[in-house]
């Protein structure tokens, strides 16, 4: 069971902004304090290419010790992985090839970052991560952004009256969590997650960031999630389980809060389609 959350967990790279939490777009290089060029963090070896669907009929993007692939993906994928974007609210300017096209994608990394990642949580690795899948779209596509603050609803999740109904797990257990759905509703498993990563994960479902002011950090927990969605609550109500809100202060003891947040958000101002290779 454990591999299989794992394998859904690092299909993305998707790293929460939620309010205010956006890093800022990178340049290939920069200039630190005693006025010497240092590179940014760079992939040493990247493949771009068209997908050939008829060799790819599925696709995705798997974490590797050394890097990543990326398959029978557009690089709308990409982008939102490498500035968080965890809404579509949170990007404008995305062109329409960008969010159809397919594309392979092989990246890794040197030796020595290999060993580095090989012992990093896989949040701190992401943290690394981030501003390499930057550098690699301004490479490869030209990209060019800024970011703009814009006030949009959101969600503040908060511990619920009746208080958490969570089972804590050891702060060292390596966590993984997966979801899966289908006619009986959606379900989500988690062992040793922490609370943030639950927020991230739900915020598509309800469409608005989910901002975690629970204040329980990164203490981890044991849970599991059962709830139908809204599509199948609309076609067959009289079946339907209870809602992802109703769910979540029932079966853990959470509460999502309606609010307005300053969210970041990335306006697109140039990018190409990447260059082959």
């Amino acid at each position: 069971m454990r591999a299989v959350f794992n394998s859904l967990v690092c299909c993305g790279l998707v790293i929460g902004l939620f309010v205010k939490a956006q890093s800022s777009p990178v340049t290939s290089s920069k200039t630190p304090a005693d006025g010497t060029t240092v590179k940014a963090p760079a992939y040493e070896v990247v493949s771009i290419k068209p997908s050939n669907a008829a060799v790819n009929a599925g696709g995705g993007w798997w974490n590797q010790q050394d890097g990543f692939r990326f398959r029978n993906m557009a690089l709308r994928s990409l982008i939102h992985s490498a500035y968080g974007i965890i809404m579509e609210s949170q990007v404008s300017g995305m062109p329409g090839w960008a969010e159809t096209d397919p594309y392979d994608i092989d990246a890794k990394v040197d030796a020595d970052t290999a060993a580095v990642w090989k012992n990093l949580p896989f949040k701190e690795r992401m943290k690394q991560e981030q501003p390499m899948l930057q550098a690699l779209l301004i490479d490869r596509c030209h990209f060019k952004a800024h970011q703009e603050t814009k006030d949009l609803p959101v969600y503040d999740l908060v511990i619920a009256k009746g208080g958490l109904k969570m089972k804590e797990a050891p702060s060292d257990e390596q966590g993984y969590y997966g979801r899966s759905g289908g006619s009986s509703g959606s379900t989500f498993t988690a062992h040793a997650t922490s609370v943030q990563s639950l927020a991230m994960s739900l915020s598509g479902d309800v469409s608005r960031i989910i901002v975690d002011k629970t204040g329980l950090g990164e203490r981890k927990f044991d849970f599991e999630l059962n709830w139908s969605p809204d599509e199948q609550r609309g076609a067959d109500p009289a079946n339907a389980g209870p809602s992802l809100f109703t769910v979540l202060e029932e079966q853990l003891g959470l509460k999502l809060v309606p609010s307005k947040g300053h969210v970041e958000v990335i306006v697109i101002d140039h990018i190409e389609r990447p260059s082959p290779n």
